[in-house]
């Protein structure tokens, strides 16, 4: 694996774009457009304040920096640096700013949840929907780009309204039987709608694309409930991970369970599990500590935190939850188990691997197209597991901690990023 020099960053997280030629950062005000197989500047942009939040436009022409200070959203050309749009929502703010799926409007959402605003590039015209929930949670787009679903409070209620994004007129309008609505999300084959409630109710809800209600689950009542969703990619299985510790994967006919992964302190089974443990080596004297994995034998521990009872927002349940490209694989972790990773093996609906770190996992990411993912644990390594196998990366450069990681859209680069620096790492589809 080869890694360029670090860069200096600031604000939201580097991006690749999404036709994987090109990386975006910010450094206060300017926004830093570079080539990725060189990293030269192909682009430098000024803004008028600090930036605090940077998106890719779908189709990679355009970037968007919101101002949320100024009230304000920049968009900028990666082709033509005459070509500049400023939108100001004045009064009302900038809580949080989004593209559309088509790359032709931009949808603004005012402090206080006030109002949506799709701003069109095109026409210079603006669409104003009311009462959004929630700033960033609880606004979606289908797969193919065709609806966007915003959930919203009236009287106390949740409501989703569904719009058609080619004139943003509402499609379908109804009320969800939650007690607060927390997020929703579509599908990746876009044929169903899943909402869920707060952590303070479990509830889940699925309905069709047209707004007709399919299914409702409860795992269990009067404690605290779901905390993470993902979908798998094929549509197929839902998962939702739980303050009880355990990840539950429903299928996509009657909404039912597959299958419930618990999370234990001791580690028994199956027979083909393996366990990697990290083991860190302080006699080299390069930039940080270098570790590598060892196997475990059955049983294995796993290091668990006392979760204090008389304090809000527990660090307890699976927070994190993510599927293999292609479904064979998902990746869990449990919070008041921090340091560890969990694979599962979908098809079998068993523990596959587990890797045990020094330190908390803070990121995880899948390759777009292979079965391996790579870890990040604001160390000064990178971890990498596929079913062949599982590695420690040393980062050679001087005090770069890696606290996130993503993944360009070919699979063959990746940004890593501390808390002021980023670096890009370049490996091939052979790597495990």
């Amino acid at each position: 694996m080869d890694f360029s020099e670090s860069y200096r960053f600031s604000g939201p997280q580097p991006a690749y774009s999404p036709d994987g030629r090109f990386v975006a950062n910010c450094v206060e005000y300017r926004l830093v457009i570079r080539e990725v197989e060189t990293l030269q500047v192909v682009q430098l942009y000024s803004c008028i304040d600090k930036i605090q939040q940077l998106e890719w436009c779908p189709n990679s022409r355009y970037v968007l920096c919101a101002l949320w200070q100024r009230a304000t959203v920049q968009v900028w050309s990666v082709s033509d640096p005459d070509w500049t749009c400023k939108i100001s929502e004045g009064d009302a703010g900038v809580a949080h700013a989004r593209w559309s799926p088509d790359g032709l409007h931009v949808l603004v959402v005012a402090d206080f949840q006030i109002r949506v605003t799709v701003w069109s590039l095109v026409h210079r015209t603006a669409i104003y929907v009311k009462g959004p929930k929630w700033p960033q949670a609880g606004l979606a787009f289908s797969p193919d780009g065709a609806l966007m679903a915003l959930a919203e409070r009236h009287d106390c209620k949740d409501y989703v309204s569904l719009f058609r994004c080619h004139d943003w007129q509402p499609a379908a309008h109804f009320q969800v039987a939650t007690a607060d609505l927390a997020d929703l999300a579509f599908s990746p084959d876009g044929a169903c709608l899943a909402v869920w409630d707060s952590p303070l109710t479990y509830r889940l809800l699925v309905f069709s694309a047209q707004g007709e209600p399919l299914a409702e689950y409860s795992a269990y009542s009067d404690a605290l409930g779901i905390k993470s969703v993902a979908w798998s990619p094929s549509g197929q299985v839902l998962a939702l991970g739980s303050f009880d510790q355990e990840a539950r994967l429903l299928n996509h006919v009657d909404w039912q369970p597959l299958a419930a992964l618990g999370h234990m302190p001791s580690i028994t089974g199956p027979a083909g599990v393996v366990v990697y443990r990290e083991v860190e080596d302080h006699s080299t004297d390069s930039a940080g500590s270098r570790s590598r994995y060892v196997v475990c034998e059955l049983p294995a521990r796993v290091q668990s935190q006392k979760v204090p009872v008389d304090k809000p927002n527990p660090r307890v349940g699976v927070g994190h939850m993510a599927f293999s490209t292609d479904c064979q694989y998902v990746t869990t972790r449990n919070d008041n188990m921090p340091n560890a990773l969990w694979v599962w093996d979908v098809a079998r609906m068993e523990l596959a691997s587990v890797l045990l770190q020094v330190g908390a996992v803070r990121d995880v990411q899948w390759d777009p197209h292979h079965p391996r993912c790579v870890v990040a644990t604001g160390s000064s390594r990178i971890y990498i597991w596929s079913p062949d196998g599982a590695s420690c990366v040393h980062i050679p450069l001087q005090s770069f901690q890696a606290h996130s990681v993503s993944w360009n859209t070919d699979g063959a680069a990746l940004i890593l990023a501390d808390k002021d620096a980023f670096c890009c790492a370049y490996l091939g589809s052979s790597i495990s």
